[in-house]
Order: C-alpha cells, then structure tokens, then sequence
C-alpha cells in the first residue's frame, strides 16, 4: 500500500508509473466515485509524454491518444453493463500501446489474464489524501509492481 498525503505525491507516483509501462501492459483503476481515477490517468499520461488533455472517457467510453512514447488506450466502463465484446477489447490489451480502464473492476471475464489493478482509496474529509493499493495479476504485472515498488522506496528514502 502506498499513501499520498497530496497531489503532488499522487502526481508523482502516476507518472513516475506512466515511464515505466511497456507496450500490452494493462491498468485497472478501482475506487469510489471522485477518488482520483481520471486525475491518476491523466499523471500516467504525462509520464507517457502526452502533452494533449486528457478528458475522462465516461460518456465515449474509449479515448485514443497516440502522441507520447506509446499509445494510451484510456477506457470507462461504468455506465456499460454488457456489450464488452462489441469493444474489442482484446485489440488494446494486446495491442502497442498502454490500457488504463477505470472501473474496469467491472469487465468480469472479460478482463485479460495479465494486469495491474490499482485500488485507489480516499478519507472522506481529505480527498487529497489517498492510497494505492496495488493487485497484480499475471507475470507482467507482478514485474511492474515491483518496479512500482522500487521507485516508491526511493521516493520515500529522499523524501526524508
């Protein structure tokens, strides 16, 4: 578990994430509603190099950017309850690029075999206070974990 007790620490930790991704990895944001999924994918973007806006993809429920060092597949599922097949899903996790699916706790059986899921958690009387849970399912994912891991540790060590 990791605590940001600010922004700029979840900041931080977003994008130090969004440098270390590779191509297929996959990213699974849960938590309540407001507790940072959209601010937490946007940190990722940047880390990514993406300079553009990053807009929540709520109501189009998939947003493509390709301009940082891979493409960022940026997914919503939460006002979906079926149809995940029409998607098409499969292209992105597998595909060159990146997927981060908020709420994607929702797919079920449609989620891949390999990925990240991040919990992100709130207090209800700072929601600028936040922590991360990190679940990982999969090879690829238990690597980046770890990776995740490393640079929380050092981000802490310095912080001192």
């Amino acid at each position: 578990m990791y605590e940001a007790n600010d922004e700029q620490t979840t900041n931080f930790l977003a994008m130090e994430l969004g440098k270390i991704v590779t191509a297929g990895d996959v990213i699974i944001l849960t938590g309540d509603l407001g507790a940072g999924k959209t601010t937490f994918s946007k940190g990722i973007a940047k880390g990514l190099g993406i300079s553009q806006m990053i807009k929540s993809p709520t109501y189009t429920i998939i947003r493509e950017y390709t301009q940082g060092r891979l493409p960022f597949y940026h997914m919503d599922v939460y006002r979906l309850t079926s149809g995940y097949d029409d998607l098409g899903l499969d292209d992105y996790f597998e595909g060159e690029g990146l997927t981060v699916v908020e709420w994607g706790n929702q797919l079920g059986e449609w989620l891949p075999e390999d990925y990240l899921e991040i919990v992100i958690q709130t207090e209800n009387t700072d929601l600028s206070k936040r922590r991360f849970v990190l679940k990982a399912h999969g090879t690829k994912a238990t690597i980046l974990a770890n990776k995740v891991a490393e640079i929380w540790q050092a981000y802490k060590v310095s912080d001192r």
